[in-house]
């Protein structure tokens, strides 16, 4: 929500893709939301910007391996920093920058179970977010019920401050506050 505050015209393309989909007399359902790719986007893109956890679920090799030309020794804990790997330049262009367009040509590359090492927010493999197809549809489910039946703004002379608070998770270091106005 913060972003799409930051970013109206990428709000307003998301809220005409509601109105489409869903249409101006309805609710959102959740048979819409396989149909909202634009919304999917820009979520994918917020999880690569903003990662739920930027040091995910430590690992421990069982055995003695070499990555990118250094040795790991068995048993060794390993994390992995996917806000590092969200924001490298050689692998997203212009990696600071909110961008949802860059998921809509290959979204079929990018999806939350850890098949492309690229785009890990929940992890992967035998430790993959047990709660990632519940947490998608959910958090689409949200967006679009918020987002279609409501117009967002600041409050009188505020800004949207994106800083973030490192921890376990990330999360805004300044909390948003924003009023909804009836959109139909």
């Amino acid at each position: 929500m913060a972003e799409l505050l930051k970013n109206p015209d990428i709000m307003k393309k998301v809220q005409e893709e509601l109105t489409d989909v869903i249409g101006e007399n309805n609710v959102a359902e959740e048979s819409h939301i396989t149909k909202l790719h634009y919304l999917d986007a820009v979520v994918k893109e917020t999880f690569r910007l903003h990662p739920p956890l930027p040091l995910l679920v430590p690992r421990f090799p069982s055995q003695s391996c070499v990555v990118g030309g250094y040795m790991i020794p068995k048993h060794s804990q390993v994390f992995l920093n996917m806000w590092s790997v969200s924001m490298d330049p050689l692998v997203w262009e212009k990696p600071s920058e909110f961008r949802p367009d860059r998921f809509l040509n290959n979204a079929g590359n990018f999806d939350y179970m850890g098949n492309n090492v690229q785009y890990l927010p929940f992890g992967s493999g035998r430790r993959v977010c047990p709660g990632i197809t519940l947490g998608e549809k959910m958090v689409m489910y949200l967006l679009a019920t918020l987002l279609h039946s409501f117009e967002w703004r600041l409050p009188e002379g505020e800004t949207v401050d994106l800083t973030e608070k490192f921890g376990i998770v990330m999360r805004k270091k300044i909390p948003l506050f924003a009023t909804p106005y009836r959109r139909f």
